[in-house]
Formats: C-alpha cells, structure tokens, sequence
C-alpha cells in the first residue's frame, strides 16, 4: 500500500470513497483511452462510484483490479452506445483532447498511448478488442484479470490481445520521437502560423501529410473530410482564413501527452491541433473544432497509470 493509500484509509474510518479516490486518475485513465471522450469518462467513474458505494467492501481483496473492472464493464457499455452515436456525426470524428502536464511525457508508454495518433487507431477496434489492448499494453493487466473485466476466457483474451496488439502496430507511428524534437517542431508549427509565413508553414509540413479535422458541423472553416498533401493543407487553411475572416492565435500548450497547439479567436479558445511527427517533419494533423470537445481545456486532466 502506497502513502497515498494510508493517508486515504485513515481518513473517514476508510470509507468507500478511499480507494476510489486514490485510484481515480488510473480510473479515468482506463476510461478516457477505452472511449476516447473525457466527458463520458466521467460520465462513467460517476455509475462506477454508486457501483463501488454499494459493494461489500470486506469481500474485496483487491480494490483496484476491482475498480478497473467495474470501470471497463462501465466503458464497454458506454462504447456501443457511442458506436450509434458516431455513425450520425458530421464530418471526421477525432477524439475528445485533455490538458495534460508536461511530466505526462515522461511516462513513454502512456504518452504514446495518450496521444492522438493512437487513439484514432483505436478507434478501428471492436469494443472488446479496444478494452484488451489497453488494459494489456498500456496498464499491463494479466489475461486472467482482463477475462473477468470482458467477460470472455483467458485463452480468449490471449487471442485477442495478439490481434488487437498487430492491428494498432501495422496502423500507428512506428517512430519514436523525442520530446525536445516534438517541441521544437511545434514550436515553427506555431511561429509560422502566427507570423503567415506560408513558405515556413510548407517547409515543415511532410509533403503527403493528411490533416484531419473534427467540426463535428459546429466549426467555421472546418474540414470535413481529411486533406492530404502540404500545398492542399496550406491553401484549404488559408482559404478558409479568409472566408470566414478568422484570424486565430496558436500558443504551446500539452495535449494528450504532447506539446500541441491551442488556437484562439478573438480571445475565445477556437480549438487544437496535435500533431504526428517523423524525421523533423509534420505527417499528421489532428485539429478539433467542435466546441462541444473544447469544454475541459482549461484544467490539467487526471491522468495516470
């Protein structure tokens, strides 16, 4: 038991919310990468808290692999759910950003885990495959643990997480990149956006980069389809700049684990965009619009593993 724990126990008589408490950044954590919405993981850690309230707690042995159980059952629910949701959305649906500290980076496994590029690849998953993925690569579960919390045998789970761990491997970034590189690459992102250097914008976006943008049809000047291609990306934005008279200001900020930008017009948050990176250069763009995602940006989400 950590320092957290004990301090967690001695405090009203070890109630029902001490554990849940001392794991509620793992929870949300597990929750967030299963769903890929922050709103609708806490939709769930708040059925998974009345769940836990109710429990007999002196019948459970482990109150974190209990919790990550509850959690993921929560999740999977909720996943069909948002499956029906999806197919009724407007234009490319990306996954909901949360502010993260720096220190998130330093977590490799979780910050790859975190980032956009792999939550889009997550999404290809099926509910079932989506939940043992995570729970195996990102919290490294056991198959017994992940059988119960899916409902499906080990030597299922053991099947699948095989599958599942070829599927993400063959459709997200193969290259590491280092933090410092990230940096400095989003920061010319930024200072060529902000200053209009169209030939400093081309210059450091890969020439068959694709962005993607998620409007969810609430956005000016939103893409609805991905564009690939420097030269498209670049005249599509300007284009777009000019239509609809926009002139948004990018700033650094953290974003699922990474260094991304934060746009604003006229003061008010327009959205952001995380980026793929690979040889100094651009090779993805994720930008979300949907006012409906921007909600949670102004605090730090509670990540953890």
């Amino acid at each position: 038991m950590g320092e957290d724990e004990r301090a967690a126990g001695a405090g009203a008589g070890g109630g029902a919310a001490d554990s849940f408490v001392v794991h509620r950044g793992l929870l949300f954590t597990v929750a967030y990468e299963l769903l890929g919405s922050a709103a609708d993981a806490e939709d769930v850690l708040q059925e998974s808290w009345l769940r836990w309230a109710a429990v007999d707690r002196s019948e459970v042995r482990d109150p974190r692999a209990y919790l990550v159980r509850v959690v993921t059952r929560q999740s999977l629910n909720h996943l069909r759910t948002l499956s029906r949701r999806r197919e009724d959305y407007v234009g490319e649906w990306l996954p909901e950003p949360v502010l993260t500290s720096p220190d998130v980076a330093d977590d490799v496994e979780l910050a790859e885990s975190l980032s956009m590029a792999t939550l889009t690849v997550l999404e290809t998953l099926g509910p079932a495959e989506r939940a043992v993925f995570v729970l195996h690569e990102v919290f490294d579960l056991g198959y017994d643990e992940i059988a119960d919390a899916v409902g499906k045998s080990p030597a299922a789970v053991r099947q699948i997480a095989h599958r599942a761990k070829e599927h993400v491997a063959a459709r997200r970034p193969r290259v590491q990149v280092e933090r410092t590189e990230q940096e400095q690459v989003v920061e010319r992102l930024m200072v060529t956006f902000n200053t209009g250097d169209v030939q400093g914008l081309m210059d450091v976006l890969a020439p068959d980069v694709v962005a993607i943008g998620d409007g969810g049809g609430k956005a000016r000047g939103a893409a609805r389809r991905p564009i690939r291609g420097a030269q498209r990306i670049v005249s599509f934005l300007m284009g777009a700049m000019e239509k609809w008279n926009l002139h948004p200001v990018a700033s650094m900020v953290w974003i699922n684990g990474a260094p991304a930008l934060r746009l604003e017009v006229d003061g008010e948050l327009a959205g952001t965009v995380s980026v793929a990176i690979e040889d100094g250069l651009v090779t993805r763009i994720f930008s979300v619009a949907n006012p409906d995602k921007l909600a949670r940006l102004d605090e730090e989400a509670p990540l953890a593993r």
